[in-house]
């Protein structure tokens, strides 16, 4: 049974949608991410440098281009090594995220017996595995997109498009699923992102801002006060002190 005191409680993206895309750098962010656990399953990409990270008991200095593939409730922890610098992405998502009940037969066959860890899978794939290959295109492509999407002019003609539909079904079936409309959703997870920034990096604000799709600074510094209750620059200077 896992250690309760070492459970994460954070939500990693949002209720509706729990699924994100960290990233890391030792010791430009942190030096250390201590032993934890959660809920969601997660998929480490080293993407130059090199890292500890810990998996239940045993240790591996993963290098760039090495996965590491953690099931729910997997315990494990990423430090420095000596004075090496590392740059990594945490791929984080819950299960559910594929949409399937507790009786739904695809997720007894398929997901269940990860989650209850009676099968396991290999949670350290070099460059050159034959799974790493396989993943690496996919994950790349998410990182890709974490860095660059949310930041664009975007519209929902083109989240539409993306998806394959027409705007006013794409509008009705949104609002359906996570209970909000697209452009409410999109403004609440780039001030998500840049309160994430905030905390994690010495960029200067109208840095932040730019590069979470805030291109009125104005805007940003109202909806920023209006989401946590404070301005961006008190909000980072009330993180230190925490």
């Amino acid at each position: 049974m896992n250690n309760p005191l070492l459970y994460e409680t954070k939500v990693h993206g949002t209720l509706d949608f729990p699924y994100i895309v960290y990233h890391g750098k030792i010791p430009d962010f942190i030096y250390s991410y201590p032993l934890h656990w959660h809920e969601e399953a997660e998929l480490i990409y080293v993407m130059s440098g090199q890292v500890k990270i810990t998996v239940w008991s045993n240790t591996y200095l993963v290098q760039e281009g090495d996965i590491i593939i953690l099931m729910p409730h997997v315990i494990h922890s990423i430090e420095q090594i000596d004075s090496c610098f590392a740059e990594y992405f945490n791929i984080v998502f819950h299960f559910s995220i594929f949409g399937y009940m507790n009786d739904d037969a695809c997720y007894q066959k398929y997901l269940k017996p990860f989650i209850a860890h009676k099968k396991i899978v290999n949670c350290y794939e070099k460059s050159e595995t034959e799974l790493n290959t396989i993943l690496k295109p996919f994950l790349l492509s998410l990182i890709e997109n974490r860095r660059n999407s949310y930041a664009e002019n975007i519209t929902i003609k083109k989240a539409a498009a993306l998806c394959g539909f027409s705007e006013s079904h794409f509008m009705k079936l949104f609002k359906e699923l996570t209970g909000t409309s697209f452009t409410a959703y999109l403004v609440n997870y780039r001030l998500e992102l840049a309160a994430k920034q905030l905390i994690e990096t010495n960029q200067k604000v109208i840095d932040i801002a730019t590069n979470c799709g805030f291109n009125n600074h104005s805007y940003f510094t109202r909806s920023f006060i209006k989401k946590y209750g404070v301005t961006p620059v008190k909000y980072r200077t009330n993180s230190v002190l925490l």
